[in-house]
């Protein structure tokens, strides 16, 4: 059996296989290149685990990067249990085709609890003090401090953060490359995040140096990895999730369905907090994606109808409606809706920024109940940011709890580029490169068709028939 490589490129775009990817282009040119047709919603969670279970979100249930569980009456976001997530994976179905097959999944999310014969995955360290220190979480466990020995600690703050940089795919990237060549696997998946943050920063100008910049570095870790792969006798096949467009400012939905009287809060603290089970309706924004949950069922239209009026909003999907989107599941929202191409929304309900939460001026991924891709950002206020932060850490390092609030809540102008909607072009979605042209299909890949498309790499088409 053909070993295979995965890596997932996030943010890269058809367009962006240029001079500035060689490494890139020469794997195209072995192989091919194609569009992937992604799904709604456009995000890391939901294409990710469709790619994986060749399911749309209403069979495998990731219907985003987090939901609202209507028992518990509590958002979620960025869970990392597999078993959220619905649907026979691609190594699960190999395994079924031959008992000795194995994978390494490297990074991707929904990594803790699969059935992955190795894995490793961002899962920070939370003592009581509040401190918040980098680690990775994998199996098996043995594994983590042989990554650590030879890599050291997990670069968190550079994968997600105003520090976020190419220095997060680097350690995954040498982590992968140590896997394969000590584990060998049948199958390696790979995340490589960096190109991301700067397409959210700056938006999609591929005339931007930063950018270019960016595409090489990303490049060059695909190059390392690629190399590893034919060492070993491997295809290797890129993908990305989803494209990335220009925007221009925030939705902030649920100011708007608070103002109408549907969105509740509580006051702890002098901060008011979004309180999701004693409201009307409330939406668990993500990216250019959001969820609508209506609690009263008796003024359903009344949302609705508020929420075809909000300016930059492109389309609201209803009940029976959703399942046109793949998200016709019990954790979807009753109510979804799509901004338009330059817009994407936030998660915001407090209309006095004096009694806005105090996560919404930290980077807290779990306790904000949405997606705030001004995160990226370190407040524009702040004269000199790092005396900011080293003045908070020594506190913190003297005993003193501290928050690091180093994040403006109010400045979402400066995010530049979005996804969560499906982009109009196919130049501007996300693609497919494998070296191996005899797989690859004549036109664009949905994406519930990778799963068979990597095991077409490694089993005779013939053996797939009704088990892919």
């Amino acid at each position: 059996m053909k070993p295979v490589l995965v890596i997932l490129a996030v943010g890269l775009s058809p367009s962006m296989v240029s001079e500035h990817t060689p490494n890139l282009r020469k794997l195209a040119a072995r192989g091919g290149q194609r569009a992937l047709t992604t799904i709604s919603p456009a995000v890391t969670c939901s294409v990710q685990s469709t790619l994986l279970s060749g399911e749309m979100p209403n069979k495998h249930g990731a219907v985003g990067n987090g939901w609202y569980d209507r028992e518990r009456a509590e958002i979620g976001f960025w869970k990392q249990s597999n078993h959220l997530v619905g649907g026979e994976k691609i190594w699960e179905t190999a395994q079924r085709l031959d008992a000795d097959y194995t994978c390494a999944k490297m990074f991707w999310w929904y990594n803790m609890y699969s059935t992955a014969n190795w894995s490793a995955t961002p899962r920070p360290q939370y003592p009581a003090d509040g401190r918040k220190i980098p680690d990775h979480y994998t199996y098996p466990s043995d594994l983590h401090d042989e990554l650590d020995d030879k890599f050291g600690q997990f670069p968190l703050f550079s994968f997600w953060g105003p520090k976020a940089d190419i220095t997060s795919s680097r350690w995954i990237s040498d982590a992968t490359v140590h896997v394969m060549k000590t584990r060998q696997p049948n199958l390696t998946l790979t995340y490589l995040p960096h190109l991301d943050y700067n397409l959210q920063r700056l938006g999609p100008d591929l005339s931007h140096p930063r950018i270019q910049k960016d595409l090489q570095e990303l490049d060059e870790l695909c190059g390392e990895l690629i190399e590893a792969a034919d060492s070993q006798g491997a295809d290797t096949i890129i993908v990305s999730e989803y494209g990335i467009t220009s925007v221009t400012d925030a939705i902030h939905i649920n100011r708007h369905l608070r103002r109408a009287g549907l969105l509740s809060v509580r006051q702890e603290s002098g901060m008011e907090q979004l309180d999701a089970g004693a409201s009307c309706a409330f939406a668990v924004a993500d990216h250019q994606l959001a969820h609508v949950y209506v609690n009263q069922p008796a003024r359903f239209e009344e949302v609705r109808q508020l929420l075809l009026n909000v300016e930059g909003i492109e389309s609201v999907v209803a009940g029976n409606e959703r399942a046109s989107l793949g998200l016709d599941h019990d954790r979807s929202g009753d109510l979804i809706a799509t901004s338009n191409a330059d817009r994407w929304f936030s998660y915001y309900y407090w209309l006095d920024a004096d009694k806005a939460p105090d996560y919404s001026r930290t980077v807290d991924i779990h306790r904000k109940p949405g997606y705030d891709p001004v995160e990226l950002f370190v407040d524009p206020d702040i004269k000199i940011p790092m005396l900011k932060v080293a003045s908070i850490l020594g506190a913190r390092k003297l005993g003193f709890s501290r928050l690091m609030d180093v994040i403006s809540p109010s400045a979402t102008e400066l995010v530049k580029g979005s996804h969560g909607r499906v982009t109009d072009s196919e130049d501007d979605g996300p693609l497919v490169i494998s070296s191996n042209a005899a797989v690859l299909p004549e036109g664009a890949m949905h994406a519930t068709d990778f799963k068979a498309f990597v095991l077409a790499h490694q089993f005779e088409a013939v053996a797939l028939n009704g088990v892919a």
